[in-house]
């Protein structure tokens, strides 16, 4: 005589302690995971900034050449004509999504470029890296926090 095997033994699934298992190692998972690779998305973002900061050198040392002081504005016009009062290297945007910038202390020897992460965006959340200052003065180019802004 043959028995068939019962229903029970036959069907194979996942029980809820198994499931809610699963759940509990992948959302621990998700939370160490998660600010590290936000991190790595951040340092990659500051390389933008990086970007945009050697740019705004190389704009200054063209006007430079030009004139006997460094420009005092990123967006005004007039670039490169020195003799208006206003001395702008008409860059198109003093902002992206990311940082906002800016020239301070302009001089005949030197200035200051800043990237500062726009508030809301997640380059804000970047702890100690939020804000970059590049000073020029003499030749001489020092970066503030430099572990935060090397590509």
């Amino acid at each position: 005589m043959h028995t068939s095997p019962s229903p029970s033994s036959t069907v194979r699934g996942f029980t809820l302690i198994e499931l809610m298992i699963v759940t509990v190692v992948v959302a621990t998972l998700a939370a160490i995971a998660m600010p590290s690779f936000m991190g790595q998305i951040r340092k990659a973002r500051r390389a933008e900034a990086v970007d945009a900061v050697a740019k705004i050198q190389q704009a200054q040392e063209r006007w430079r050449s030009a004139c006997t002081t460094y420009a005092s504005s990123i967006t005004l016009a007039n670039a490169g004509d020195c003799n208006t009062g206003t001395s702008g290297l008409a860059i198109a945007a003093a902002s992206n999504a990311r940082y906002n910038y800016a020239l301070s202390a302009t001089s005949g020897t030197g200035y200051t470029i800043t990237a500062t992460a726009v508030t809301g965006s997640s380059q804000a959340s970047d702890t100690g890296c939020a804000t970059l200052n590049v000073v020029f003065s003499q030749g001489n180019t020092t970066r503030s926090q430099p572990a935060c802004w090397s590509n």
